[in-house]
This record gives structure tokens, sequence and C-alpha cells, in this order.
């Protein structure tokens, strides 16, 4: 019995504590006033007209033939030359598939061996070789000095100076 008294005591006890608890809760919830800025209206939207439907179309092959023809109207002296002549067989390769493997004089004149797809080719000064429209300048015992024409980020053509050096083969 006296078990059962002090629990229903306790019981008493905790309950009044919860009487407190609801009654701060409730004050709390009249004293706090939510902040809630008001929504902005929308803005209106007023449609533009598309003005370039009727423009060329950027990607077209009109606008590209286009910028061709005023391109070839006006060719660069660089280039002008270098269309005009008949290409060479080593230009149909990008230097990078190119390697020197040895050098050779005959007649008093420098030769240089180029391979090429496993084939051979022997090269001087004056011949063209690579994509970029460049010309053997000098050929040494270890490097192949040429001028290419190619075109710098302005879209403009310059010449630039490359060089393609001998390769030791591993034995």
């Amino acid at each position: 019995m006296l078990a059962l008294g002090l629990c229903g005591t306790l019981l008493a006890g905790c309950t009044s504590s919860t009487d407190e608890l609801q009654q701060w809760m409730e004050e709390q919830r009249q004293q706090t006033r939510p902040t809630v800025k008001p929504l902005q209206p929308p803005k209106k939207f007023l449609p533009e007209p598309y003005a370039a439907m009727n423009a060329v179309e950027p990607f077209s092959t009109q606008k590209l033939s286009v910028a061709l023809k005023a391109e070839a109207s006006q060719p660069s002296s660089l280039l002008a030359a270098e269309m005009k002549r008949r290409r060479e067989p080593l230009e149909a390769y990008p230097l990078d598939n190119m390697s020197m493997v040895g050098s050779v004089n005959r007649g008093g004149r420098p030769y240089a061996l180029l391979r090429v797809e496993s084939l051979l080719y022997y090269v001087k000064a004056g011949d063209y070789l690579g994509q970029n429209f460049g010309r053997i300048t000098k050929i040494s015992e270890t490097e192949i000095t040429l001028r290419e024409v190619v075109q710098d980020a302005a879209g403009e053509w310059i010449e630039r100076t490359s060089t393609l050096q001998l390769q030791e083969q591993g034995r």
C-alpha cells in the first residue's frame, strides 16, 4: 500500500509540471508574431519580336560560302602563292606522322631521310611537307627546319618556324 501511495504522489507532481509547461507554451504562441515579407507581384512579361528571322542562319552553307568567297577575293600574300602551286605528296601527312631517321650529303647538298607510314623519303631544302604549307628551309645532321603558313587566333595568315628532330632508334 505504501508503494501505491508513493506512486500516486509522484504522478500528481508530474501532472502539475505539465500544466505549467502547457501554460508557458500558450503564452509563447500568443507573444510571438511571425514576420513574413509580402510577396512582390510578378513583373509583366513583354515579348520581343524575333528580328533575325530573315537573316542568314549562322551554321548554314550559304554563310560559309559567303565567307569563303570573301576570303578568296582578298587572299593573304602568304597564302596566295601557296594556293597556286602544285601540292607535293608529303603534304598529305601531318608533321606528327613524320620522323627524321637520318641525313645524307649527295653532291655537296644535304638531304634528310624521313619515315612516313613505314616508307622512307629523301627530302631537300625547298621541298614541301606537312599540312600547313611547310617548306624546308634548312637541313642539318640532327634536324629539319621548315617554314609553315598557319592561321593565328584572329584568322590572319602568319609564318611559323617548325623543326623535325632526328629520332634515335633503340637497338
